[in-house]
């Protein structure tokens, strides 16, 4: 029996993918062709909607995406046919809105993102129309995860844009991640209040206000029950510096008792820095209070850091030349307070944390796919920087779970290696990039049995002082408790909040059933001992 040269009858499996992927490109050719071409309206939108189902589908080569939008963005910045503008923009709307965006081609829409934008300022209508369509086409279809990714180009536009309408569109890109990335967003409040607060001083009256509807769409993502009636008045407050002093007075009576993160410190922080910087004694003392109450509930000194510079020079200042020493005293107790969990040495600022960089995280990535993905490495600098914004989101909300990198991140790094190695990459990936992972400690274990009645942290404060701060909780079912404690250590307050359902994280009183007996002696009766005023109860 002769013998066969398999080799020369069976096509590689090389060979194979080659002649698909050039059948892609050729496809993806003969679709951008079809749709620069295109006269009507209908016309434009059957191609587009053409080329958007080719695109996301199951190609071959990642070349394609490539390829698609280096020419849409070569379309975007023709400056002679305002045609071949529009239709590209229509095209990457039809890509976004497509039922389920690809992947790979996920990362390259948010890249387009910045000339979308810019061409939201386009002097023809029809160009102007389609891009803002674009622009909230892209933020909706993204991965929530991966707002990092998408908010620098908005910032930008929102505050450097020529154009009023394009600076329009970023606000309106906000609110769009508002509805649709809600918990990740509230992570970036620190980054998006400075850009809205410019463009609540905005010249063009409609920029004005719609940023102010913007901000308070943003600052309603900043969960602190201790400030939350008093953001409508912090927000007027930035369009209206006029008003510090009575937001000031306000807030200068609030007992902060929810602990304290970024989102509430970059509300509160331009109120406080104007409020240090008032001529009254009055309110720069009650100013440096609040700073005093509000800080002592900050856990990390990375959650202050940022705003550092702008709180100690005040109220440095303020300590060296106030006058009256009850407020100079207060102000030393706010400075004090600001060192202390900023973990300030020797008057040296600690550096912010940029762990959770897109910068910090891709170099990470990038070191690993060099071990064996070398030429990827490059190849495909949106997808790598899209994977980089998610794990940074995941860093930022200290998320070490093995199982949410992977399901976050997997089929993004399967764009770039295939799915044999995405896994061990992502494994990789979060335990070079997330701080936490090399520390993970097992959860502490429960010597108690039974079925958890709660298991809570929560805070308590009676008028303005702080009783407890972080303070767990864990109690069962079925067990009895005592609660010990000197006078004043507020056992009757934690008991009083319990009953009142005041201590988050506690069952509500339809789950369980709460009473709290208050003891009403007579001075009389303090000398005795507990058996002998019931004894004496009893009898009467």
């Amino acid at each position: 029996m002769p013998s066969v040269d398999t080799m020369d009858s069976v096509p590689s499996n090389a060979q194979n993918t080659k002649a698909e992927n050039q059948k892609s490109v050729n496809t993806l050719d003969e679709l951008l062709s079809t749709l620069n071409i295109a006269k009507t309206a209908d016309q434009t939108s059957a191609a587009a909607g053409n080329l958007a189902t080719f695109i996301n589908g199951d190609i071959e080569e990642h070349d394609a995406p490539t390829k698609a939008v280096e020419s849409l963005k070569k379309s975007l910045t023709n400056k002679k046919d305002a045609g071949v503008r529009e239709r590209a923009l229509n095209a990457i709307q039809h890509i976004a809105q497509h039922n389920t965006v690809a992947p790979n081609v996920e990362p390259y829409l948010v890249a387009l993102l910045p000339f979308v934008l810019a061409a939201v300022g386009d002097k023809m209508s029809p160009v102007k129309v389609a891009a803002q369509a674009a622009a909230l086409a892209i933020v909706k279809a993204m991965n929530p995860n991966a707002v990092k990714a998408a908010l620098p180009p908005i910032i930008r536009s929102i505050l450097n844009a020529q154009k009023w309408p394009e600076k329009m569109t970023g606000l309106d890109c906000v609110e769009a991640l508002v509805d649709s990335a809600p918990t990740q967003l509230a992570y970036r409040v620190p980054d998006l209040i400075p850009a809205i607060s410019g463009a609540m001083w905005d010249t063009k009256p409609e920029v004005k206000k719609a940023a102010y509807t913007t901000m308070e769409k943003v600052c309603n993502l900043i969960v602190n029950k201790d400030i939350e009636r008093f953001i409508p008045e912090l927000i007027k407050c930035v369009a209206k510096p006029e008003n510090v002093p009575e937001t000031v007075h306000l807030l200068g009576a609030t007992t902060f008792v929810t602990d304290v993160h970024e989102p509430t410190l970059a509300i509160m922080v331009p109120l406080l820095d104007r409020g240090l910087a008032e001529r009254e004694t009055a309110i720069k003392r009650k100013s440096a209070v609040i700073v005093d109450n509000m800080c002592k509930l900050v856990e990390d000194p990375q959650i202050v850091a940022a705003f550092l510079p702008r709180l100690m020079p005040g109220l440095k200042k303020n300590y060296d030349n106030l006058a009256d020493p009850e407020a100079r005293e207060k102000t030393r107790q706010g400075l004090d307070t600001l060192i202390r969990v900023g973990d300030v040495k020797d008057g040296k600022i600690p550096e912010v944390s940029h762990a959770g960089d897109i910068a910090t995280v891709s170099a990470f990535l990038k070191q690993i796919l060099e071990s064996s993905h070398k030429e990827k490495a490059t190849k495909f600098e949106p997808i790598i920087e899209y994977i980089s914004a998610i794990a940074g989101q995941l860093i930022d909300e200290k998320d070490n779970d093995p199982a949410s990198w992977t399901e976050q991140t997997l089929t993004y790094i399967a764009a770039i290696v295939g799915d044999a190695d995405a896994r061990p990459i992502a494994d990789a990936l979060r335990k070079r990039a997330s701080p936490g992972a090399v520390d993970e400690v097992e959860s502490e274990e429960d010597d108690e049995q039974g079925e958890d009645l709660c298991n809570c942290t929560f805070n308590l404060a009676y008028g303005a002082k702080i009783l407890l701060n972080q303070t767990h909780l864990r109690l069962k079912r079925g067990q009895r408790y005592g609660l010990l404690g000197p006078n004043g250590s507020g056992k009757s307050t934690l008991m009083r909040a319990i009953n009142n359902e005041q201590v988050e994280g506690f069952p509500k009183q339809n789950e369980v059933k709460t009473v709290f007996v208050e003891h009403d002696l007579d001075s009389a009766d303090t000398e005795q001992t507990v058996i002998g005023w019931t004894m004496k109860k009893l009898a009467d």
